[in-house]
C-alpha cells in the first residue's frame, strides 16, 4: 500500500513577520516594513502562535506587547532568524561572484602540466578565491569529497560528467634514456618490448595498466614487465630518465626531456593519441563563477598549451571520449 508523505511545515514560517511586529510593537508598521497588508501579518502571526501553542503577543487597540513566552521567543529567534540571513547573503554573493574556497581534485601527474603554469596567475587575478589542490591518482567522488571540479584525462571521465577540455589530444610515447639504450638493441616493433625492463603503471582500481598501441587498422595492448611499478606518470618519467627502462607516458609529460636529449621516443609509428585532460564536474548543478573564473582562466592560458612530440605519420587515437 502506498503511503502518503507530507513536507512538515517549515518552523520558520511566520518568524519573520514576528520579529518585524516585535521590532515595531505595531501591525502596520511590521507589514509597511515587509510589504504586506496588515491582515497577511495578523494571520502570519497567529499561525506561528498556533503552531508553537502559546501566545506570543498582547494585543489591546492601542497597543502591541510581547507575552513572556513572546519575550523568550524574541531573545533567542532574533539572533537565530539574523545569521540565517547572513548565511543566506553569503551564499547568494557566492552565487554572484568569484570567491570562497575552491576545491580541486587532480593526479600528481597534471600539476606540473596544467597547474603549475596557470596557478599563480589565477590567485593573483582572483584574490577572493581560495584555491586548494588534491593531488592524488584517486578516482575521487567529486561530491562526496567536498569537491568542486576534477582534472583527469579525458578516458577516465564518467559519462555523466560535464568536461571542459584543458589540452588538445596527445600522444602516449614510448620513451627511454641514452644511458638506458646504449648497448641495446632498439624495439622496432611491439613484440620486442618483451626484450626489454618496461616501468608499468598501476591504475586506481589495483590493476597494471597495459601499453596501448596500434598496429595498422589494430588497437593492439601489450602486456609488458620490468623491474619498476608505479602509481603516476611523473614517476615513471623520472625512472625512464634515470635509466631504469623504458616508459609508456603522455607526450607533454616527456616533452621537456626529449627536447634537452634525456629521453629519445620509441616506435613512434604504434603511438596513440588520447582524447586530452579535460576539467570535469557534475552537470546538474549550477557552475559557482568561482569554478567558472576557473575554467575560463585555464582555457584562455592553455590555448598554447604542448600538444607533445608527434612522429611524422601522425599517431593514432585512443578510444577518444566524446567531450567538448
Amino acid at each position: 500500500m502506498k503511503q502518503n508523505f507530507t513536507i512538515r511545515q517549515s518552523a520558520l514560517d511566520g518568524v519573520e513577520a514576528f520579529l518585524a511586529v516585535a521590532r515595531h510593537r505595531n501591525f502596520r508598521r511590521a507589514a509597511a516594513e515587509l510589504g504586506v497588508t496588515p491582515s497577511a501579518m495578523s494571520q502570519a502571526v497567529r499561525t506561528l502562535e498556533a503552531r508553537i501553542g502559546a501566545a506570543l503577543f498582547t494585543r489591546t487597540t492601542r497597543s502591541v506587547g510581547l507575552t513572556e513566552a513572546g519575550e523568550r521567543f524574541f531573545s533567542r529567534a532574533k539572533p537565530a532568524f539574523e545569521e540565517l540571513v547572513a548565511a543566506s547573503e553569503a551564499a547568494r554573493d557566492l552565487g554572484q561572484r568569484p570567491a570562497g574556497l575552491l576545491r580541486l581534485a587532480v593526479p600528481r601527474s597534471v600539476v606540473p602540466l596544467i597547474l603549475e603554469p596557470v596557478i599563480a596567475a589565477f590567485c593573483r587575478a582572483y584574490p577572493e578565491i581560495e584555491v586548494e589542490i588534491a593531488a592524488s591518482e584517486e578516482m575521487v567522488d567529486l561530491a562526496a569529497g567536498g569537491f568542486d571540479a576534477g582534472i583527469r584525462l579525458g578516458q577516465l571521465i564518467a559519462p555523466d560528467m560535464i568536461a571542459v577540455r584543458l589540452t588538445q589530444p596527445f600522444p602516449f610515447m614510448v620513451v627511454g634514456s641514452p644511458d638506458y639504450l646504449r648497448g641495446r638493441k632498439r624495439p622496432q616493433r611491439i613484440d620486442d618490448l618483451r626484450q626489454h625492463a618496461c616501468l608499468r603503471l598501476r591504475r586506481s582500481n589495483g590493476s597494471i595498466a597495459p601499453w596501448p598501441f596500434v598496429d595498422g587498422n589494430k588497437s593492439v595492448e601489450a602486456i609488458v614487465s620490468g623491474p619498476l611499478i608505479a602509481h603516476d606518470y611523473a614517476t615513471l618519467v623520472g625512472a625512464a630518465i634515470q635509466g631504469v627502462g623504458l616508459a609508456q607516458v603522455p607526450g607533454p609529460l616527456a616533452r621537456a626531456a626529449m627536447a634537452d636529449g634525456r629521453l629519445q621516443a620509441l616506435l613512434t609509428p604504434f603511438a596513440v593519441t588520447g582524447p586530452g585532460v579535460f576539467l570535469y564536474y557534475p552537470g546538474k548543478r549550477q557552475v559557482l563563477p568561482k569554478l567558472r573564473a576557473f575554467i575560463e582562466h585555464v582555457r584562455y592560458r592553455g590555448a598554447d598549451a604542448p600538444r607533445g612530440a608527434t612522429n611524422a605519420k601522425g599517431p593514432r587515437k585512443l578510444n577518444r571520449a566524446s567531450r567538448s
